[in-house]
Order: C-alpha cells, then structure tokens, then sequence
C-alpha cells in the first residue's frame, strides 16, 4: 500500500524540488517543510502535480509543530543540511540536533519509513567539522529510529544546484582557478534525478534499516570535472596549484561572505576523496545503476555560461 503521506524536510533544496516533483507525480501525497512560505512557496508550488502538494512555514526547532506534522506522516525524509556555519545556522544544530530530534518523534509516534540524507566520504574526515556532524547525526538517528535508510551521496549536479552552476560561474569570469591538493580529490558525482529515483523507489518498496553511497557511474578528479566544465563552456583558464596555507588566508576572507565561495573547514574535506568506502554498499550493489553522465548532463543547461548564450549553436544545433 503507498503511503498516505510523504513529509519532507529540508524540501526546498535542490534534492526536495525535484523530489516533491518526483513523488506527486506519483500521486503520493507530500507535506514540504520551509522556513520561509513567502520566499519558497511560489517555487515549491510549481514542482508539484496539483492537489498533492502541502506547504508549511515552520521553524525545524519548533518541537511541538514538527510533532503535529510527523503524526500525521507515513513517510518522513531529512534533507536538511549546511556546508558552511552562520550564526545559529551551525554544523551542530543542523546536522546533529535536529536529526535527532525528528528521529527521536518518528520513533515515538511509529513512522512507517525514516530516510535521513547524510554525505560521503565523512569517516575518514575526523579534522573536519562539517563530517564529525554529519557523522554524529548518523550515529543518532540509527539509535533512535532502528530501521532508518541512510543515504551517503558523493557530489549531487542539476541545473538547480550550488556546485557545477557556481563553478562554471567563477571559470566564465576569472582568467585563473585555483587548485587545491593538486586537483587529485576523486568524486563520482551523480544527478539529482537519479537520487530522487532512489528515494522514490525506497518509499514505495519494504526496503528498510539500510545504508547506501550513493555515487554516480564515472570516478573524476576535481581538476578533471573543471576540465569538463571549461570544455562545455568554451573556455580555457590556467590552473594554479595553491599551496595549503595560502588557501586557507584566503577561505578565512571567504568566510565572511553571506555565501563563502570556500571555508577553511571545507579545504579540510577536499583532502579526501568522495569515492565509496567499502564500508556500505553502493546503489549499485543493490541494483539501482546510475547512468546519467556528468558531462551529457551538464552540456544541457551550460550554454548559460558561454559568449552566446542562449544563441549557442549548439543547443539549436545551427550552421553559422
């Protein structure tokens, strides 16, 4: 039987837009939390297939109306997360408390389903304040909801994202584009449709008490995937290896930006590849194969960064 009621956190991300278009395709029902109806619920509405779709401004500390939202809920997703700190916006209430607290209340009120969204690659980085969160945040909801399904994605692209989209930003503008580590940190990215795909299928299937890394089909370095992007854009920039401590001034500058384009914390995470464990098993190994390839994928939306635009000859496929 399909769950009556899909409630999701964190769903005006780049995973939740595409997610609630995913499930109320489906004709499942979907309550999306947001902190801001005013600024996100315009968005939200248009991802969703009509009549299927609930959109409910609330503060995720607000314990007493997460409580109402999660007993009325069969299904409930956690996709909330950060990759810098601001203010009370911190690794440990974002990534630590707040799991636990949803875990804690799904197990209360006996949740059929508990998907929480965590990252790859975050047991090796112990320097790292970003991955001892989100691995604590793990560690807590498995304690709380026995049967949670965790899901560790390398790198996730769309045209919605803050990765590819931001990258190909910074090479359109700056003649030189920094290297850290030598660009050797290995990824294996993967598109927004397939972990939607994944969720989706978790949902409607018995699957429970499971840990996934979820990576896409090719291994690239971080020079390699900006590589792609100079190549999809038209575009030739030098690279400059940056030394550790130099990159690390410069991120301390970053960081005071409302959106860093780098933190000291996340030059920490660079030093480890994003590639699969061995600890878990993959998508893959349970037969969900991720096809979509970086480069095919990203050459759909990349004509936004180059000289034209979207006259470019090759999104019409025009002889000039």
């Amino acid at each position: 039987m399909k769950p009556k009621n899909c409630l999701i956190f964190g769903a005006s991300g780049q995973i939740g837009r595409n997610l609630i278009r995913k499930l109320t395709g489906k004709n499942l029902k979907v309550t999306a939390v947001t902190r801001n109806l005013h600024q996100k619920g315009y968005v939200l509405k248009t991802q969703a297939n009509p009549g299927y779709l609930d959109i409910v401004e609330c503060n995720i500390f607000d314990i007493n109306k997460i409580e109402q939202l999660i007993k009325k809920a069969d299904v409930c997703i956690n996709l909330v997360g950060i990759l810098f700190e601001k203010g009370s916006n911190n690794f440990t209430n974002i990534h630590e408390k707040f799991p636990n607290m949803i875990s804690s209340l799904c197990n209360t009120h006996k949740i059929n389903k508990f998907i929480h969204l965590s990252a790859l690659g975050i047991e090796n980085a112990k320097d790292s304040k970003y991955a001892i969160s989100k691995l604590k945040g793990e560690i807590t909801v498995k304690q709380n909801f026995k049967s949670t399904i965790i899901l560790k994605p390398s790198i996730i692209y769309s045209v919605d994202d803050n990765f590819t989209t931001m990258l190909m930003g910074l090479l359109n503008l700056a003649p030189i584009f920094p290297l850290y580590y030598g660009g050797k940190t290995k990824f294996m990215p993967l598109h927004c449709i397939d972990i939607c795909n994944l969720i989706l299928d978790l949902i409607e299937n018995e699957t429970n008490d499971r840990i996934i890394e979820c990576v896409g089909p090719e291994e690239l370095t971080f020079k390699e995937i900006i590589e792609k992007l100079l190549k999809l854009i038209e575009k030739k920039r030098l690279f400059v290896p940056i030394p550790i401590f130099i990159a690390n001034i410069m991120a301390t500058f970053f960081q005071l930006l409302p959106k860093p384009l780098i933190t000291r914390d996340q030059i920490k995470l660079l030093f480890y590849d994003n590639i699969p464990t061995g600890r878990y098993k993959t998508n893959f190994d349970i037969g969900k194969n991720f096809e979509l390839k970086f480069e095919n994928e990203v050459e759909k939306y990349c004509y936004m960064w180059k000289e034209t635009g979207e006259y470019a000859k090759k999104k019409f496929n025009l002889k000039l």
